[in-house]
């Protein structure tokens, strides 16, 4: 039940997070309009960089090597202060080089400057921690007041498009003080840091070799918002931003699972449960697909009427980009549940990193082309594509290591309920008025058609839900 628990408040954490985005979004929409809304997008996109090179995969490794040693108090807080003051060093650099970079660009000046507190706040981000010792309440409580203000600080102080350098000055200062307030329950789980034995740089290598494919994925994160701003224009970048702003706000209840399952699987295999770590991925992948079948066809179903209405007018360009682009949700839910809850725990490391830098390549060929020809749309296939070559990649890595019918089972089933409800939502979705109690009663229904669907076809995860429950 730990890890259901576990899943749970993951899940909220990661739509927490996004959650004031998620509702500031329509008002930002109609405030700054799509310039500003691709200008920060933009600015954003590069700031990510900076980043990512300073957090050398971090996030990944701190989450795996905390859950090894979790049982090991003094173990623990070695390995914390270690990974923490390393990647303080390493923030520290990044934000070097970002100063140079400001050197070299003479556009967005300003804003660069606020989204660099982004980097700062990097650095004191220490959510990994609590994810290697399967404690995610923290993370949601700590931060549920700071998103709070940081929702009224937007609506409060943006008024109007001269307010765009303020709007990203309040995301970045919420991000550092979000991570600030997790350092209190630090004390819990950890002693003071012994500094004759700590050793930094052994966890160099190691945190290099994740960080491999987490600048990888971020290729084709990021990328596809920095291409479209410097190719196209940064309405581009904007109406890309807001299609991505939603399916990230889906995936992050679909792979919220990777986050809890990675320590879980992590320990299991530490301990040689081998055996229990394949049941474990056939669990998941099953209820990952579950999850995001519906959520891809319902979306893709949905996009029409709940851009305008969400984005407003101006933003209907996004529309054919959503539903491109929903695609990956189903995709991303796959490759996550087998690299992130499977390959890394278990040490396959290279795998999983061969699989997302073939992927970011693949992203990075395709793109140039695609973008010239269709702008945004054109970013929205190149990034189904770079995770298609991700997914079937780790596919074939396991195929030794797995039963694909134990991978796959009811799969099948999941695709045909979700393409029936796609049809019976679509079909909604042209004849209902174009209003906010209609987009809701779609969504119902689909949700219920879905549900009715799987219980007859008697899909095997019902059972276990049964079952559980009866438990």
């Amino acid at each position: 039940m730990r890890v259901v628990r576990n899943y749970l408040y993951n899940a909220s954490y990661q739509v927490f997070i996004l959650l004031v985005p998620l509702i500031t979004t329509p008002y930002l929409a109609r405030v700054l309009g799509p310039t500003g809304v691709g200008i920060n997008s933009y600015t954003n996109s590069i700031i990510q960089y900076f980043i990512l090179f300073g957090s050398i995969g971090v996030n990944l490794y701190g989450n795996r090597q905390v859950a090894f040693v979790r049982d090991d108090r003094v173990q623990l807080t070695r390995t914390f202060y270690e990974i923490f003051f390393m990647r303080i060093v390493t923030i520290i650099i990044a934000f070097l080089a970002f100063m140079i970079f400001l050197l070299f660009v003479d556009q967005y000046q300003k804003y660069y400057w606020a989204q660099s507190l982004s980097i700062i706040a990097a650095a004191f981000d220490i959510s990994w921690f609590f994810m290697g010792v399967e404690n995610f309440a923290v993370t949601v409580l700590r931060n549920f007041v700071v998103k709070i203000i940081t929702l009224i600080s937007i609506f409060a102080l943006v008024r109007s498009y001269a307010d765009l350098n303020t709007y990203i000055l309040i995301l970045s200062i919420s991000l550092l003080l979000g991570n600030l307030t997790l350092f209190p329950s630090l004390k819990r789980y950890i002693g003071s840091p012994k500094w004759r034995s700590m050793n930094l740089w052994r966890h160099l290598l190691p945190s290099f070799v994740l960080f491999v494919p987490q600048v990888a994925t971020q290729v084709y994160l990021v990328l596809n918002k920095t291409m479209l701003g410097s190719m196209i224009s940064v309405r581009a970048a904007g109406y890309f931003d807001q299609s991505d702003k939603m399916i990230k706000m889906v995936l992050a209840v679909v792979t919220a699972t990777g986050t809890v399952m990675l320590p879980h699987v992590a320990n299991a295999f530490a301990h040689g449960q081998h055996e229990k770590t394949k049941q474990l991925l056939y669990k998941s992948f099953s209820f990952v697909t579950a999850l995001s079948v519906p959520m891809t066809f319902g979306l893709m179903a949905v996009a029409p009427t709940f851009v305008p209405l969400f984005f407003t007018a101006k933003f209907n360009s996004v529309v054919p980009v959503m539903i491109v682009e929903a695609v990956v949700i189903l995709l991303i839910a796959w490759s996550n549940a087998i690299g992130t809850q499977y390959l890394l725990p278990t040490n396959q490391t290279k795998k999983y990193t061969t699989s997302v830098v073939i992927g970011a390549v693949v992203n990075l060929i395709v793109n140039i082309p695609l973008i010239l020809l269709w702008g945004a749309v054109g970013a929205s296939i190149a990034t189904v594509i770079s995770e298609a070559t991700v997914t079937i990649y780790q596919l074939i890595v396991v195929r030794k290591q797995v039963n694909y019918h134990n991978l796959f089972l009811d799969t099948g089933k999941y695709l045909l309920a979700g393409l029936i409800m796609f049809v019976i939502v679509f079909m909604l979705n042209n004849r209902l008025p174009m209003t906010w109690l209609m987009l809701i009663v779609e969504v119902i229904i689909g949700i219920l058609a879905y549900v009715i669907l799987l219980l007859l076809l008697r899909v095997h995860l019902i059972k276990e839900v049964k079952q559980n429950l009866k438990n």
